[in-house]
């Protein structure tokens, strides 16, 4: 049951066993999951690992990671192979697990290979025993967990997928083996023809254990005897390495998790209207022996859910095609396969239809009455008036009516908004104005019955609550700006990511959120916040909370011992020199390549007071004028940049730097107190107001803001710049 030991040693092993890692240094790939100051390499080196399934093609490392993780580890390491062990060994395990934990109060990790062949039995026989702690589940598979493995154990552990390796990778492996004279080939002298290691490694397509099995094959077979004196030279040819690995059968099980990741991308390729990629993923599927009704039962569902009534026709071909290949079978059959994919490639699209899961959310929040005009008035007419006052639209020109369908708490919900696409294009125009004027009906009819109805307002707290809504339109404008900066930024799951000036906490947790497998530090600008972060993030495990650090707190500037894929900031300067200034130091905490992102507003770009009183209308102009002057002033080097100067900036240091503007705006109600201290004639602003258009008119302006303001909130508008510049 030991994967790690057998009676097999030295020689005598493959090369692939020999020359498995033995330490995270010897690892080869994965750098997103073991990298340095990734999560997983962190948790293996502090040796504080919890329950962990590898998922991933085979030849990626999942096994090699588990040894790597045995070699680490102060616990009691105990290994299972899913295809081998049944119950039985299960219990025996966990009764090991017991008296180390009970007898040295040592922990015990459980590596299960292969752990998707378990049926549901022998899995949750381990759930009470990972639960309460007395094991620490390592499981490795080929077939996506969430699919194969019992979910309370998926919910109890940290998923890592491992990606097919890449030629890099393969080629570092395969020089690792033919140089290391212990483990490898190192004691001959091994060298290959042009494109014969290339061929090796392109062939192998990620698995590091047929690639080493092939050279094994190819050095071993191209020298008269085995082993050769040291010394020796061999050659490996074309030809050799040709034979030594053959071409890799298509990967596709009809029962696994290849067989969903196959038939997903065929729909996303119907569903993006490449029919050069449906055609090769129906072909994938084909050739492995999918169950033709299995495709046809996915493009029927794809007829209504991706090309909808933008071809209303669509599932009709689908449908009949899938009768056709009933009565002809295969091989013939193919062509309606193809018949009915290329359709629904080539077809307009149109998800309109999702507007009916809409109106189901609608129901089940809302138990509401069937108009009176709706109801049934063959049974009821004359008792209650039920179907009184409906509108026959057969009686009416173009045999439509303006009328209520909807239940009255609904009166004017549109689920359903036609696209721009094929039939649905054509009817957009009048679905949308039959349903204005149905809307409009239906309240000049309101307005008549209950003339108050339509314009009644609470008063007393429930208006104040209201108001206040209305005017706090700050926290919409922060999430729109973390939006778009870590947008931006593209973050990872795997990515490690740096807040510089975390202190407000906006940018950390969601970076936390968006690179669960990575690392997040946030470099914060006082002890103060940096102790409000760390109180919160005492709410989380060790291993997920952000790393802090005080900005300055050591000397060469980064105190994370990482380097950084990601780097955010918000508002770190409010000039372009700052701004320059901020940027030089990040090269310091960058990895190759890093993307720094900072999100900042331009002051020449703020509110312009005088849009709230809308004075193109008024009588404010001199105002305005005053206003435009103070932002425009070239000299203040608060105003004397935009997001265009601010790229050129930065390019002449050096940097590659996009920079783009948006303009946001928020409902905002400034109090008299605000508008009183913006206006003081001792600040920046009120000086230059009143010293371009006097002070009875700044006083003036004063009073037609505050009267402004009193009536409600008004639009707030900023520039806030976005600047991607790659380290």
């Amino acid at each position: 049951m030991e994967l790690f030991s057998g009676k097999e040693t030295g020689e005598h092993q493959p090369l692939a066993a020999r020359m498995r890692p033995r330490s995270l240094d010897e690892y080869v790939g994965q750098d997103h999951i073991v990298g340095p100051g990734r999560l997983l390499r962190r948790a293996i080196q502090a040796d504080q690992l919890t329950s962990v399934i590898f998922y991933g093609p085979p030849g990626t490392g999942k096994t090699t990671l588990a040894r790597v993780i045995a070699n680490h580890t102060k616990s009691s390491f105990v290994t299972l192979n899913a295809v081998l062990a049944g119950v039985q060994q299960i219990r025996d395990s966990i009764k090991a697990a017991e008296e180390q934990r009970s007898l040295y109060a040592r922990r015990t990790i459980l590596f299960v290979d292969e752990v998707h062949r378990w049926n549901r039995a022998q899995q949750d026989a381990l759930l009470p025993w990972v639960e309460n702690g007395t094991i620490i589940l390592i499981g490795a598979t080929t077939e996506n967990p969430f699919f194969e493995v019992n979910k309370a154990l998926v919910s109890r552990s940290r998923v890592f997928q491992l990606k097919a390796l890449t030629g890099d990778d393969l080629l570092r492996a395969a020089r690792a083996a033919l140089a290391d004279k212990e483990r490898g080939y190192g004691r001959w002298r091994v060298s290959f023809v042009p494109g014969a290691l290339e061929h090796l490694v392109a062939t192998a397509a990620g698995d590091a254990r047929s690639l080493l099995n092939a050279l094994e094959l190819a050095v071993e077979t191209s020298a008269p005897s085995w082993p050769p004196a040291d010394g020796t030279e061999i050659v490996i040819d074309t030809e050799t390495a040709e034979q030594s690995i053959q071409q890799k059968v298509v990967l596709y099980d009809r029962d696994g998790d290849y067989h969903y990741d196959v038939i997903s991308a065929f729909i996303k390729s119907l569903r993006g209207s490449d029919p050069d990629a449906a055609f090769y993923w129906l072909a994938r599927m084909i050739a492995a022996g999918e169950d033709p009704g299995f495709i046809f039962r996915r493009m029927l569902i794809s007829a209504c859910e991706d090309v909808g009534l933008a071809d209303p026709a669509a599932v009709s071909v689908v449908e009949s095609c899938a009768a056709a290949f009933d009565r002809v079978g295969l091989p013939e059959g193919r062509y309606h396969l193809a018949h009915a994919a290329l359709y629904l490639a080539t077809a307009p699209k149109s998800n309109s239809s999702l507007a009916f899961f809409d109106a189901l959310a609608s129901v089940e929040q809302e138990d509401a009455e069937v108009p009176n005009h709706l109801r049934d008035g063959n049974r009821d007419a004359e008792g209650f008036g039920h179907g009184d006052g409906y509108l026959y639209p057969h009686s009416y020109r173009d045999h439509w009516a303006a009328q209520q369908y909807l239940p009255d708490q609904l009166v004017g919900r549109a689920f359903y908004t036609p696209s721009t696409q094929g039939y649905e294009g054509r009817i957009r125009g009048d679905i949308l104005t039959r349903r204005e004027l149905q809307i409009a009906a239906i309240l000049e009819e309101g307005l008549e019955r209950d003339g108050e109805h339509l314009t009644f307002s609470p008063g007393g707290s429930r208006r104040d609550a209201w108001t206040k809504r209305l005017d706090s339109g700050r926290s919409g404008t922060l999430l729109r700006v973390r939006t778009e900066l870590t947008g931006r930024a593209g973050i990872l799951r795997h990515h490690r990511v740096l807040v510089h000036g975390a202190d407000d906490g906006l940018l950390v947790w969601e970076a936390a959120r968006l690179a669960p497998e990575g690392m997040v530090a946030g470099l914060c600008r006082n002890e103060a916040g940096r102790t409000a972060l760390e109180k919160y993030a005492e709410s989380l495990d060790e291993l997920d909370r952000p790393r802090l650090a005080t900005i300055g707190a050591t000397a060469d500037g980064n105190p994370f011992g990482a380097p950084f894929d990601r780097i955010l900031a918000r508002d770190p300067a409010s000039t372009q020199a700052g701004l320059v200034d901020f940027v030089r130091p990040l090269a310091g905490f960058a990895a190759a390549p890093c993307r720094a992102v900072i999100a900042c507003r331009v002051p020449s770009g703020g509110m312009r007071l005088t849009d709230a009183l809308q004075v193109a209308e008024g009588d404010f102009r001199d105002v305005a004028e005053a206003e435009e002057a103070f932002y425009s002033d070239g000299s203040n080097p608060l105003f004397s940049w935009n997001g265009e100067t601010l790229a050129a900036a930065l390019g002449e240091a050096g940097f590659s730097a996009t920079c783009e503007t948006v303009r946001l705006a928020e409902p905002k109600r400034p109090s008299a107190a605000d508008v009183a201290r913006w206006l003081d004639p001792a600040s920046a602003y009120g000086s230059a107001i009143a010293g371009k258009a006097g002070r009875d008119r700044a006083e003036a302006f004063r009073r037609a803001l505050e009267a402004a303001f009193a009536r409600g909130a008004v639009t707030w508008a900023h520039d806030i710049v976005f600047c991607v510049i790659e380290l």
